[in-house]
């Protein structure tokens, strides 16, 4: 066999080889994902029923739900979702748009990924030492403001990196017809980067509707329905974490029921954004 016809047949041995790799990794993660969604799926469907929505969480071996758990998560990751949306867009529209390679924009750019990357633990535990601590009590407010340090970085990168993708003729066209900068991005860039933006708010939320170790030591737990965030305030993650760990089969079936609630929580909320940020066909 001449020299390259060698080659050819490596080349090709190598290919083959890392295919096989890669569609072995795909199946492997692909397993592992439908073996996870089905225990959820077959744990957590058989205590769906109404008392879940209409009861607050139940002591053992009484009739109970998730109201009151459910209401904490969604007045928690709301008003946490209000807050880092607000600073993390305006925080990535300045990096991309203003401070670029400067190097204050370098310094906050750093700052931001090691937030970013921080494990959820210490943020908790930061609020707690400025928050929870100073005030002598847990409260919905300091669990929102845990969960809201959390998604702010996540919506502060993909803002900068979706708006620095945007073409720079969008900005100059904008700009020569007589507009600002404000107004150029306020009416231009966002809305051309407006999928993009979405997308980045979907990921924070998916990152923190699930959290449960800073909800331990921010928001607590609440048995009893509150509306009051000034208190310890009930959530799901919380929730979940104690019922599953507890050595009571109704208990239990409120934690894969809840676990269940918060997959299909992302889920839906991720496709409704989608179908609201598509783009309408163009004759």
């Amino acid at each position: 066999m001449s020299a390259s016809g060698s080659q050819r047949l490596s080349r090709r041995v190598g290919n083959v080889a890392f295919l096989s790799f890669c569609w072995a990794a795909t199946a492997l993660a692909l397993t592992a994902l439908a073996a996870i969604l089905w225990s959820l799926i077959s744990q957590g469907v058989g205590g769906l029923e109404l008392a879940v929505f209409t009861e607050s969480t139940p002591a053992p071996g009484s009739q109970g739900g998730l109201l009151n758990a459910i209401l904490g998560s969604i007045m928690m990751c709301g008003l946490a979702m209000a807050a880092a949306t607000f600073v993390g867009v305006l925080a990535g529209t300045w990096l991309s748009e203003y401070a670029r390679d400067s190097a204050y924009g370098k310094v906050v750019r750093f700052i931001n990924d090691v937030l970013l990357s921080a494990p959820s633990i210490l943020v908790g535990l930061f609020i707690y030492g400025i928050l929870v601590a100073p005030m002598k009590g847990f409260s919905g407010y300091a669990g929102a403001a845990a969960l809201a340090l959390i998604a702010a970085p996540v919506i502060t990168r993909t803002t900068e990196d979706v708006l620095r993708l945007q073409p720079v003729s969008l900005r100059e066209a904008s700009v020569a017809l007589g507009a600002p900068v404000w107004k150029t991005i306020w009416a231009v860039i966002w809305r051309s980067a407006q999928a993009g933006m979405l997308t980045g708010a979907l990921l924070a939320f998916a990152r923190i509707s699930g959290e449960t170790a800073p909800l331990l030591f921010t928001a607590l737990n609440n048995q009893f329905l509150s509306l009051d965030l000034g208190g310890p305030t009930a959530n799901l993650p919380v929730v979940i974490f104690q019922f599953a760990l507890s050595a009571y089969d109704d208990w239990r079936r409120l934690a894969w029921t809840g676990a269940l609630l918060i997959a299909a929580a992302v889920l839906g909320v991720t496709v409704l954004a989608r179908i609201l940020a598509r783009e309408p066909a163009r004759s």
